[in-house]
């Protein structure tokens, strides 16, 4: 019987690690440069918490969380997203005891049964952040200008980035009432799948890619025309705030994002180069959801972004990072004596923090060549009697050629 993965699984191989390594290295970077710290949160929950904190009417609660009963017969999920994860996390540790503003990312796997395709697959991994302890629209527009940077580090130049603002709960309802009204009108031109969302979750009928469910809420009203002051106000913040730190941006009134917690700003990062399926990344604020899932009411904004379709953007357009993890130097054994000295001398380099490797399969000389040649060895070193008996080896550098004798003695501190 042979095995393989998963339907809607995906081995990352080497060769394919070292970009991921390479990628994660930089967003590492840019978190840290904005002062976040990475939490990292188990691979699954109570199942509670997401119904809670997503809402059950969402497409993933109700048809994608991968959820069972464990041995305690508890209902246990693996986590779709990482929001709710880390705000459990927050409020279990009380992490807003220890500072007014929180800050914090992540990196890691997440879980949707969807129907696999390009990009979107049953497991995949995302990166994101979350700020609590601030209303401020400048943590909005950081957490748009967080995932931007991470593009224009990676040279991904073809994103758009869509705002919006979804309201709060003092307006959010008088145009929730307002929008129904409407769609109950065109109900008949609906999809099926919009109709069941007109009484259950009537805002995501606006953002349905469906051609006749575009074409008859084409003049459907929009939550921006419907804020209160307070939301008007931070909108209108978050537009002035982008101008000034000239970040392109589009309003888009039909964005409501696919999760209940959004208040007053949503926001999406598209591109082009994924196809129909162009989200690289989205978010926006969540005031109210620490309260909701049992803490102090505490102000909330966040975003997360794709891992797989940064990389088939990076890919597409050709800045796929290689960082190639080869030898500093490969030692090459002309006999049994040779090949035991090799190895406690790659073992003392290592310890020094020379990458160092040799041959464990008895080949020829020649074919320890080829295989340095194939590791793309930076250096390499031929060891038979002669050389352990004068303490003298030859130091080939592999991309010119160039070879220089020196003692065995110096050289570990030469190539450190």
């Amino acid at each position: 019987m042979k095995f393989r993965s998963i339907k809607g699984t995906k081995d990352i191989l080497p060769g394919e690690s070292e970009k991921w390594q390479f990628v994660e290295a930089l967003i590492r970077e840019v978190m840290h440069e904005a002062n976040y710290r990475e939490i990292r949160t188990p691979v699954f929950e109570e199942t509670a918490l997401f119904q809670r904190s997503i809402g059950e009417l969402t497409d993933i609660v109700s048809k994608e969380m991968y959820t069972f009963r464990d041995r305690s017969d508890e209902s246990v999920t693996l986590k779709p997203e990482g929001t709710a994860s880390v705000l459990r996390a927050y409020i279990q540790y009380n992490l807003g005891e220890q500072s007014p503003l929180t800050k914090l990312y992540y990196i890691g796997p997440m879980f949707r049964q969807e129907r696999p395709q390009a990009g979107r697959l049953r497991q995949f991994h995302q990166f994101g952040a979350e700020a609590l302890g601030s209303s401020s629209p400048q943590l909005d527009v950081e957490m748009m200008l967080i995932p931007l940077e991470v593009c224009r580090r990676l040279g991904i130049g073809s994103v758009t980035l869509k705002v919006n603002s979804v309201g709060c709960e003092k307006c959010r309802p008088a145009y929730r009432k307002r929008l129904v009204q409407e769609l109950m009108a065109v109900y008949d031109q609906l999809s099926e799948e919009s109709k069941t969302r007109v009484k259950q979750n009537p805002l995501r009928v606006l953002d349905s890619k469906d051609e006749r469910d575009r074409a008859a809420t084409r003049t459907a009203p929009l939550m921006k025309d419907f804020l209160c002051d307070e939301c008007r106000m931070h909108f209108a913040e978050v537009e002035r705030l982008l101008k000034e730190t000239k970040t392109p941006y589009e309003i888009d009134g039909r964005l409501v994002r696919g999760l209940d917690y959004y208040t007053k700003t949503a926001f999406e990062i598209t591109s082009a180069a994924l196809g129909s399926q162009d989200a690289l990344a989205g978010g926006g604020r969540y005031d109210l959801l620490v309260h909701e899932l049992g803490g102090k009411p505490t102000a909330g904004v966040g975003f997360a972004a794709g891992m797989e379709r940064l990389m088939i953007i990076l890919e597409k357009l050709g800045q796929s990072p290689d960082p190639h993890i080869r030898p500093d130097l490969y030692i090459a054994a002309a006999d049994n004596a040779a090949r035991r000295w090799a190895f406690r001398f790659a073992h003392q380099l290592r310890q020094k923090g020379v990458a160092a490797d040799l041959d464990y399969l008895g080949r020829s000389l020649k074919a320890q060549m080829r295989e340095a040649n194939r590791q793309n060895a930076r250096y390499v070193i031929v060891i038979g009697d002669k050389e352990l008996a004068t303490g003298k080896a030859k130091l080939k550098k592999m991309e010119s050629g160039q070879e220089e004798e020196v003692l065995l003695t110096d050289l570990a501190s030469k190539l450190a």
